[in-house]
């Protein structure tokens, strides 16, 4: 039990780290000070801060994945699945700003640009929400005849801005402001 409590509190640790001071200035001698263990430990979990930097984003991205997945509508219209889709994901990030701040970080680094190329390119494997509903909406002719990555832009892009600018006190996205705002996400892509 103390081995798995020890890895989250690095995980932890270097998640509030790597969001606040960016991955090249974190050493993972910081890490260790912050998390109070040896250097030598964090190489018991993670092979390097590579590793750490990706397993991160992971467990990010499973617990987006598990939360959208609860109750999330596989059949009916594709509107309503993608305002459900948009809107679980915008509160998730609102709810989890240190996750927010740490996926930016990776997204704008070598390592989200090599994940996005994978996954465009699919390399991956990996079954995505999004990626699937856009390609039964081209295939159905739902949204614009447009690349499948510019859809994602005129969906994701706006959102991220909108949970930043949440996060900074610019504006509250209330219930409402949710609902408005992925509508207007979907109103940029379809048909």
């Amino acid at each position: 039990m103390q081995c798995i409590d020890k890895r989250t509190e690095v995980m932890t640790v270097a998640m509030e780290l790597l969001a606040e001071n960016g991955f090249h200035r974190v050493p993972m001698s910081m890490i260790a000070a912050r998390a109070n263990v040896a250097v030598g430990t964090i190489y018991l979990y993670f092979a390097g801060k590579d590793e750490l930097i990706t397993e991160l984003f992971k467990e990010v991205e499973n617990k987006i994945a598990t939360m959208v997945r609860e109750g999330f509508p596989t059949e009916g219209p594709i509107r309503e699945r993608f305002l459900y889709l948009t809107g679980k994901i915008l509160r998730f990030l609102i709810d989890n700003p240190l996750s927010f701040r740490y996926i930016e970080q990776f997204m704008n680094s070598p390592y989200g640009i090599s994940m996005r190329r994978d996954r465009f390119l699919d390399k991956t494997g990996r079954n995505d929400f999004f990626m699937a509903l856009f390609e039964e909406a081209i295939a159905d002719r739902v949204v614009k005849d447009i690349p499948v990555i510019a859809l994602f832009s005129l969906t994701i892009a706006p959102l991220i801005f909108l949970v930043r600018d949440h996060i900074l006190g610019f504006v509250t996205l209330d219930e409402a402001l949710i609902r408005q705002t992925t509508e207007a996400c979907w109103d940029a892509i379809k048909r």
